[in-house]
């Protein structure tokens, strides 16, 4: 299974696979035929209230890890997660996202629960 993690600002490159964005807000000053999507998965982002505690603050990324893990549990969501898990299943995926750090994103977690379970 590869699962990648890309800005959705960033060009589309050959190798994306299945384009998938997973914010629950659009992207600012994206028009949708610029971003490529194959899907926009906004039911397995984080709750608004989670994504405005979390504030992209790298010191809080292990509770937001936790917090998300927990609303992950949600049925709404936990479909969600599984499309997810099909589509990765059937080759390469990229998960999108307009944050800055991807690194401490809900997309970075996604694609940690997505990889575990390919193992």
């Amino acid at each position: 299974m590869d699962v990648k993690l890309r800005r959705v600002y960033d060009p589309v490159s050959s190798d994306d696979g299945k384009r998938v964005l997973v914010d629950r807000v659009w992207p600012r000053g994206l028009s949708k035929d610029k971003a490529h999507l194959d899907e926009w998965a906004k039911d397995v982002a984080p709750s608004t209230e989670l994504r405005k505690w979390y504030g992209h603050d790298v010191d809080k990324f292990g509770e937001f890890t936790d917090r998300y893990d927990a609303e992950l549990r949600d049925p709404d969501r936990a479909a969600a997660l599984d499309r997810l898990r099909e589509l990765a299943a059937g080759g390469t995926i990229t998960l999108l996202t307009a944050t800055k750090d991807i690194d401490h994103s809900q997309a970075a977690v996604l694609a940690t629960r997505l990889r575990a379970r390919s193992t």
